[in-house]
């Protein structure tokens, strides 16, 4: 007699490329930003990118709800899922703005924080691999990384507010507050899945 079960769900390869979803919006960000002219193509393809985000999103749960079994505590994949979530639909809620507010040329500062951004896409990428292979002070030393470049995110952020107080145009001002706190609050989503995975790793490790 044959028996047959269903497939295993790798839920870390999923992971995986949720993360690498997000490296990619974060670089067209940085993209955009260095590039305004193509704004519309290049938001389209954010745009994309965020959609492709809520995608696996739904996927995981999904996944997660028809499996008994799951290779860590099925809250802690809910909401790595939804923080990592977060992110993209941060970073694509900046680069609407850009459009929403006819934005035409950027502020260096907005510039450097895209950039400091996409470098802590990249290691919250790094850490999620390194969960999948159980490299756990790997994972931990990652999160470190990432917390310092949250960090370094909040120094420029309130740098960038002395400054952006400093003009004398009331709608530059709103305009770049609103973009500058989404460039924020995108780093804070990262910190956020840094902060699960160390939780994790203290379950597991």
């Amino acid at each position: 007699m044959k028996f047959f079960f269903p497939k295993q769900t790798d839920f870390f390869e999923l992971f995986d490329n949720a993360s690498r979803n997000v490296i990619k919006g974060a670089s067209l960000l940085v993209a955009v930003l260095q590039d305004m002219d193509n704004l519309e193509i290049i938001s389209k393809a954010v745009r994309e990118c965020e959609k492709e985000g809520d995608f696996m999103t739904h996927d995981i749960i999904k996944k997660l709800n028809k499996t008994f079994i799951t290779p860590i505590d099925r809250e802690d994949l809910h909401a790595l899922a939804i923080k990592i979530d977060d992110v993209i639909d941060l970073i694509w809620a900046c680069v609407e703005r850009f459009t929403i507010f006819k934005l035409q040329k950027p502020t260096p500062e907005a510039v450097s924080m895209a950039r400091e951004l996409m470098a802590t896409t990249e290691v919250m990428s790094k850490a999620v691999t390194a969960l999948r292979n159980k490299k756990y002070s790997f994972v931990q030393e990652y999160c470190i990384e990432i917390n310092s470049l949250e960090n370094r995110i909040d120094r420029l952020y309130r740098e960038t507010l002395v400054k952006l107080f400093e003009e004398a145009d009331p709608i530059f001002i709103i305009k770049w507050k609103e973009v500058y706190e989404y460039l924020e609050s995108a780093s804070d989503a990262c910190e956020d899945v840094a902060n699960i995975l160390e939780a994790i790793v203290l379950k597991y490790a």
